[in-house]
């Protein structure tokens, strides 16, 4: 059995955002490696175990321009996966528009269309994609991912965290920006008083004292994290056991600048004093 060596596949359809996650993986110390063939890849696992370079994490791209060795993905990420490897196959999709869109602002030709609608492309691309889709461990939507909120996914799904097992990725958000695709479990928490109403809040965010001593305040903001940690307390273990490496809990308010805020702290270290790997990623803080 080989060990130590972490896998991470990058695919998914052309303009979806392979790039933009290959270059976050870089920054986590990923070893990256764009359209490597699939049937080589534990000819590279091999060379990995062998060698003293301490190469522990490869991220590979895998997409459509495996052109015949495409077929053989599934079979071979299954094999690897039974050699021991840890292998993580995360799938970038988006909307047709959002795709049409991005090819239009950077005048790009879609690879399998060079010379043919880009429409025509994507939907034959989708057709070739459509088995590693299915045995992905994660799809995240890029539709409404900003170039820099895609390579906080990344950077939260795949960063170091001292320790083994499941990640905790607490994220706060706005409810006005759209829900968070990569979300596992939303906690909406706008039933709380709203500290934008208050004139001396308003300019601040959860991360400053008077906002998060005014919402801790509430006796109801005091339940919602005694049952977010019994909940999680519940769920956890149970993620564990089926294998899950990352979990992303996103708690909601308005804007995603106050309650939200306080709570998604409040609770990653509520959760962290209980030994839990947490991390803290708020979304739509400095957004208007």
């Amino acid at each position: 059995m080989t060990s130590g060596i972490q896998i991470a596949i990058i695919t998914g359809v052309s303009g979806a955002g392979k790039s933009t996650a290959v270059r976050a993986l870089e920054d986590e110390g990923y070893f990256c490696i764009d359209n490597l063939p699939v049937p080589f890849l534990q000819r590279l696992i091999d060379l990995l175990a062998r060698s003293e370079g301490g190469i522990d994490r490869v991220a590979l791209v895998v997409d459509a321009r495996e052109g015949q060795f495409l077929a053989q993905a599934p079979q071979v990420i299954a094999e690897t996966r039974r050699s021991g490897v840890f292998l993580d196959v995360v799938f970038l999709d988006a909307a047709d528009e959002a795709i049409l869109r991005r090819f239009s602002e950077t005048r790009r030709r879609h690879p399998l269309a060079p010379d043919r609608p880009v429409l025509e492309g994507i939907a034959e691309e989708r057709t070739l994609l459509a088995g590693l889709r299915r045995l992905s461990d994660h799809v995240i939507d890029t539709s409404r991912l900003t170039v820099h909120e895609l390579r906080e996914v990344i950077h939260a799904r795949f960063g170091r965290v001292q320790g083994e097992g499941l990640v905790v990725t607490l994220l706060s958000f706005g409810f006005r920006y759209g829900i968070p695709p990569q979300s596992d479990i939303v906690l909406d928490v706008r039933f709380l008083a709203n500290p934008y109403f208050v004139d001396d809040l308003k300019g601040q965010t959860g991360r400053d004292p008077a906002v998060a001593s005014y919402v801790l305040a509430q006796p109801e903001a005091a339940e919602f994290l005694a049952q977010a940690v019994n909940l999680c307390h519940f769920l956890l273990p149970l993620y564990r056991r089926e294998g899950k490496s990352y979990l992303t809990l996103a708690i909601g308010c308005t804007g995603g600048k106050h309650r939200s805020v306080v709570l998604a702290r409040e609770l990653s270290q509520r959760l962290a004093a209980g030994g839990e790997r947490v991390r803290v990623w708020d979304r739509d803080l400095d957004k208007e």
